[in-house]
């Protein structure tokens, strides 16, 4: 089992955006996630020009520079961290959720250049010293860590409110030992109802039935304790004390 259930990780660090003015995926966010009681930090994961891990969600800076074409140096100037920087920040008892941002070059480039192959050294190495997972939505980069890192957690992330029915077929189907579903696809976050979508109850029973355990984001704190009475395992999450509160208030109250 990965997780002792319902445990929070820090989606992108302290949330997505900007949060009590601290940016995602830098070192000062996931250091705030760390002090507010997350046990996870999400990390987005993309290759420079130069082969250097960084820590970036999108695809382009905001200037519309992409980031697979600027060499660290450059995108390090623009004020993007890389994977060491934010690693460093983070402490060996706090585990590690690594976001494969796959990217077009990833499909003709030698397969050491690959986005998920200059991640396999670092999973490889903090492995050793605490909990790690790896989720993407690119199926192929899961195989691939479960190739080159044969015991290092997969989830399987589709896109968003994508079916919950195909998620755990698809998780069980790439050999994952965890599925990540957007919390939308249980019909939460305001989505309107939808006809066929099981209760969350029924998919996460499911979901056990086929050895998953799930995973969801990005509820915010009141579903992510609904999430946490279904047996959900983890929530990546944009707030992170508010979780922490919401989850500590329900289990106090179920004792």
């Amino acid at each position: 089992m990965i997780f002792v259930p319902t445990e929070v990780i820090g989606h992108r660090g302290f949330g997505r955006g900007t949060v009590a003015g601290l940016v995602e995926n830098t070192p000062e966010s996931c250091a705030a996630a760390v002090a507010h009681g997350a046990s996870w930090v999400e990390i987005d994961v993309r290759r420079s020009a130069d082969d250097v891990l960084l820590a970036y969600h999108n695809a382009a800076l905001p200037d519309g520079r992409l980031i697979v074409d600027l060499p660290a140096a450059e995108a390090r100037a623009a004020g993007v961290a890389t994977l060491d920087e934010v690693l460093e920040a983070i402490p060996s008892d706090i585990g590690l959720d690594f976001d494969v941002k796959t990217v077009l070059e990833d499909a003709v480039d030698p397969p050491a250049r690959r986005t998920v192959s200059l991640l396999a050294p670092y999973l490889k190495r903090h492995a050793r010293l605490q909990r790690v997972f790896v989720c993407s939505f690119d199926p192929s980069a899961l195989l691939a860590v479960q190739e080159q890192v044969p015991g290092v957690a997969t989830a399987w992330m589709p896109f968003v409110r994508n079916p919950v029915d195909h998620a755990l077929a698809g998780a069980v189907a790439l050999g994952c030992a965890l599925v990540a579903v957007d919390a939308r696809s249980f019909g939460l976050g305001g989505e309107p109802e939808r006809p066929g979508r099981r209760s969350i109850e029924e998919t996460v029973a499911t979901a056990h039935r086929a050895g998953l355990q799930v995973v969801s984001w990005c509820p915010d704190p009141a579903d992510s304790a609904r999430l946490a009475a279904a047996g959900v395992a983890a929530v990546v999450v944009d707030d992170v004390p508010g979780t922490v509160q919401a989850l500590t208030a329900t289990a106090a109250s179920s004792a």
